[in-house]
């Protein structure tokens, strides 16, 4: 059974363009969707994998998605399903923030968020660390007052909050005799089954590249970012997408049969 809330079912598209994580660097989304604007045809499906948030401009990022899904499906025969947005470890770690009162250290976690990105997110909300942390200290009380400013800043953001619910731990294709395709952010522990995941497709980063064929019924695996920052892997059962961007490198949009054949990409 497939959870809809939490997984996107891809169906038997044409192809699937995967766009890595962007980590907030608009000028290369804005390039990418000026690139697949030209190149995608209805039937194709467009999966984000996720970090959108935490570097450059993450409020501006999220317009920037919004903006262009709006474009998008104003093309006849495109339907909402067939853009898909991936949750990433930046999206997950803003999650874990705006509940932070509930944690049972809550200054040693948000120190721990903020080093990992989630500083310029709350920047771009405009909260600020030092008030956090001041609450932290000060208990669960001022703490919830501290995340409810955040939660309505984002109410602020036009759709910014409706994006954050769309966001889906993971998406794979149809059934196929040769087996569906699977869409990750940044790993998979190949010692669980796929029902029993979890928080792996964040935080599995580095069992990913060791997942031998097959992992389950899955023909390929593919994922737009390893935080490791080795680059891009094109080879092999399982695919990395993330060429740098973020820290310095290209954003990368690839092109990919249902057979898990790479035909096309698009590099900004």
């Amino acid at each position: 059974m497939i959870d809809a809330d939490k997984l996107a079912y891809l169906g038997r598209p044409r192809r699937i363009w995967a766009v890595a994580a962007c980590h907030g660097d608009i000028a290369r989304l804005d390039q990418i969707h000026i690139a697949l604007a030209e190149k995608f045809r209805v039937g194709d499906r467009l999966i984000y994998c996720g970090d959108y948030l935490g570097g450059g401009d993450p409020t501006g990022t999220i317009d920037r998605l919004l903006a262009f899904r709006t474009y998008m499906l104003a093309a006849p025969g495109m339907i909402a399903g067939d853009l898909v947005y991936l949750r990433g470890i930046q999206e997950e770690i803003w999650s874990k923030m705006l509940q932070i009162q509930f944690a049972p250290n809550p200054q040693e976690v948000l120190n721990w968020m903020l080093e990992r990105g989630a500083e310029a997110t709350l920047k771009a909300y405009g909260g600020e660390s030092r008030i956090g942390l001041a609450a932290a200290r000060e208990g669960a009380m001022a703490m919830t007052r501290w995340t409810n400013g955040l939660r309505e800043a984002i109410r602020q953001q036009p759709g910014h909050n409706q994006f954050m619910s769309a966001l889906r731990r993971a998406a794979l294709t149809e059934e196929t005799d040769d087996g569906p395709l699977l869409f990750v952010h940044a790993g998979i522990d190949p010692a669980r089954s796929f029902a029993k995941q979890g928080d792996s497709f964040w935080w599995g980063a580095g069992a990913f590249q060791k997942t031998a064929a097959p992992f389950e019924s899955f023909k390929r695996l593919f994922r737009g970012s390893d935080p490791a920052g080795e680059g891009l892997r094109l080879d092999g059962y399982a695919v990395t997408l993330d060429a740098g961007c973020g820290n310095g490198g290209p954003l990368i949009a690839a092109a990919i049969m249902p057979d898990g054949r790479i035909v096309d990409m698009i590099k900004a």
